[in-house]
């Protein structure tokens, strides 16, 4: 008999919602928790999760389900659940905690705080009974000897309000970066790659994209050949191994091995929204068709199962369906010959499945070990004929996938997660000039503009019809970001008035002057027990450096010194520690190689822009900005101010660091022109 809803109830967050029917007496963060808690002078224990969670479904299975142990938690405690993607702050502020405790983080994350909220114990996942003594043991311990808890919590909040910038020194050397300074970050990232499987040398292997990004920077900045091959390493091992689904497109969180093989099967907005756009600008700088198919399919699997009919993106397809984990995307040989029929053999080959199963019996994970082209060559076929085959074969594979149950879908939308796929979509838009990518990316926009804004603000969270929580720095970075891009492959200049008009806001309400740093939350949002600031980059970019990439590019558009001025200090301030940790601040890396040489600002003026604007895509050039309008259009950016065309043809400056050289009449020009500067 299920067991009576709790206060989850009425969550917009499916991960809640999925423990709306535990023993547990939950309640959401919020007043009325820590208000009960004070008043009942009860511990708190704030439990942190998220839904494609393996580990946190799991110990709810075991103990939040359990009636003996909900007792235990109920009698003691007020119990808090929190979904991690929705309020990062909380998550943030704890883990945080539990890593001044000298444990080790993650999720599930399990907080165990004073009734003020400052905490005094925590870790990850427990047993059943494990859980159970310790909170037994906390109960107690907290009659009897609440002075020795206080002591304690005093200790870590003395660690909590000391910032990342003094932790570390953080302390302005100046953003004058120079091409030797990049080959060195390369050397000390490249003590760590793994040379034969691509990616980090060590298990379990997450894509960071950020990490090959910078890689590509430091190749077209230096010609650094081994850093380029580092990049096409990895990259086709990721897109040939089980961390991508062959079948359907997209790529799972991480893998488990080093071989990119064995997936945790979770797929997350926010990494094949970055992940479109590394195998863009990879396909630029190589023109690998296997990047190119790697994209189309990834954004053919984003429109058939997470995107909304408004144009929002959900957040996450969980790891487990029918409380097994993978076995959504798991085969048997027997299955594929269902399916198949006469072609059946050739791709048991071709995605190595075995008659025992590669992963767990009776279990397989497609995945490729050759190249098209050996396979074509080894089974003699034209290489367009097996690619045809492997389209059929697809087909015929999803249209089978559809019968099973599918993994859970968190529903969500998060506002930030939103940006990071806009950015994708812009960047394959720019790269393969496919107008339904383009589409996407304008519809998503609007979403953004029409669902998810507050008067100048941003929410973080829309369901339902609803938007709800302020946003977080994360979000307003990169949804900028997105913003700022969609600008410049479309030259509507109401993308780049959004994104300006957010950064203002965001500098009004985020922005910490006497640290010169952006805080995580919003002036006017919830106060917590500490107010962070995020500098590291991690599986998601740094909110700081994001930021900072912002104001130098709307800067330079807009000819704001004063958006330049402020990147420039902070990236400054992080100086001395990218170029002894790049693997912690890589996105920093990234922007570091703008300064290397001046950044090429390309206007173009004519009627036939957004064509025109191709050819700057064609070829792996980051370190740009455009501009752009038709002849008779009113603008307001200085940099299109007196600007006309030549013989009565689309014309292009090309300017640097407000040096402009003689307009000219053909992109090729044009792209000379920024060349003659490196």
């Amino acid at each position: 008999m299920p067991h009576q809803a709790n206060r989850l109830i009425n969550s917009s967050s499916p991960y809640l919602l999925q423990h709306a029917y535990n023993p547990v007496d939950w309640f959401p963060w919020g007043e009325e928790a820590l208000e009960k808690a004070k008043q009942e002078d009860k511990p708190i224990i704030v439990s942190i999760g998220y839904s494609a969670c393996h580990w946190c479904h799991v110990m709810e299975r075991e103990s939040f389900e359990n009636e003996e142990i909900a007792k235990i938690m109920n009698a003691h405690f007020v119990c808090i659940k929190v979904d991690r993607e929705e309020r990062p702050d909380v998550d943030q502020v704890y883990m945080d905690a539990v890593h001044a405790m000298g444990l080790q983080g993650g999720w599930p994350l399990n907080a165990i705080l004073l009734p003020d909220q400052r905490p005094f114990y925590g870790g990850t996942y427990f047993p059943p009974q494990g859980w159970a003594n310790l909170l037994l043991q906390i109960a107690k311990v907290f009659k009897e000897q609440r002075a020795e808890l206080e002591k304690s919590a005093e200790g870590f909040m003395n660690s909590l309000s000391v910032s990342d910038i003094q932790k570390y020194g953080l302390n302005s050397s100046g953003a004058d970066f120079s091409k030797e300074d990049l080959s060195q970050m390369f050397n000390i990232l490249n003590q760590n790659f793994d040379k034969e499987k691509g990616g980090m040398n060590k298990a379990p292997k997450f894509p960071m994209p950020v990490i090959y990004s910078f890689l590509l920077r430091e190749f077209e900045a230096n010609k650094n050949e081994a850093a380029l091959a580092h990049v096409k390493l990895t990259l086709n091992k990721m897109a040939f191994g089980g961390l991508y689904d062959q079948i359907g497109g997209g790529f799972t969180r991480y893998s488990t091995d080093a071989d990119w093989f064995a997936p945790h099967f979770e797929k997350m907005l926010y990494d094949n929204g970055q992940l479109v756009s590394l195998y863009s600008e990879a396909f630029q700088a190589t023109k690998d068709p296997l990047y190119k198919a790697i994209i189309f399919q990834t954004i053919e699997w984003l429109q058939r199962e997470m995107t909304t009919e408004e144009g929002g993106f959900y957040s996450a397809l969980d790891a487990d369906s029918e409380g097994e984990e993978g076995k959504f995307y798991c085969w048997t040989i027997s299955e594929f010959r269902e399916a198949l029929g006469p072609d059946a053999e050739l791709m048991i080959a071709y995605y190595n499945l075995t008659e025992a199963g590669n992963w767990e019996p009776q279990k397989n994970i497609p995945h490729r070990k050759v190249s098209d082209v050996a396979f074509s060559e080894a089974n003699h076929l034209a290489l367009d004929e097996l690619q045809d085959l492997v389209k059929a074969t697809n087909f015929k594979l999803l249209n089978q996938r559809e019968n099973k149950v599918r993994p859970g879908l968190d529903d969500k939308i998060l506002s930030g997660w939103n940006g990071l796929m806009l950015k994708g979509l812009v960047d394959a838009y720019a790269s393969f000039q496919a107008p339904e990518f383009l589409q996407m990316a304008l519809k998503n926009a609007a979403f953004i503009c029409e669902k998810m804004k507050s008067g100048k603000g941003l929410f973080r969270n829309y369901k339902d019809g609803k938007a709800s929580i302020n946003a977080y720095l994360e979000d307003y970075a990169a949804v900028i970001q997105a913003f700022t891009a969609l600008y410049q492959v479309t030259f509507d200049e109401k993308w780049l008035n959004e994104a300006t008009q957010l950064m203002e806001y965001t500098i009004e309400h985020f922005y910490d002057d006497e640290e010169g740093f952006f805080f995580f939350t919003n002036n006017e949002s919830e106060k917590l027990i500490a107010r962070k600031k995020e500098i590291f980059d991690n599986v998601i970019p740094g909110s700081n450096s994001l930021i900072a990439q912002n104001l130098y590019t709307l800067g330079t558009i807009t000819s704001n010194q004063g958006y330049i001025g402020m990147a420039t200090e902070m990236l400054g301030k992080v100086k001395k520690m990218v170029m002894v940790e790049p693997q912690y601040l890589t996105n920093w890396a990234c922007l570091a190689t703008q300064m290397v040489s001046p950044t090429a600002e390309i206007v173009m003026v004519g009627n036939d822009i957004q064509t025109q604007a191709f050819h700057f895509f064609d070829q792996f050039m980051p370190n740009k900005v455009l501009v752009g309008a038709a002849v008779d259009n009113v603008s307001s950016l200085d940099l299109l101010a007196n600007r006309g065309k030549l013989n009565d043809q689309t014309t292009f400056y090309v300017c640097f660091n407000k040096a402009c050289q003689l307009p000219v009449n053909s992109a090729t020009e044009a792209i000379n022109l920024t060349q003659e500067r490196k």
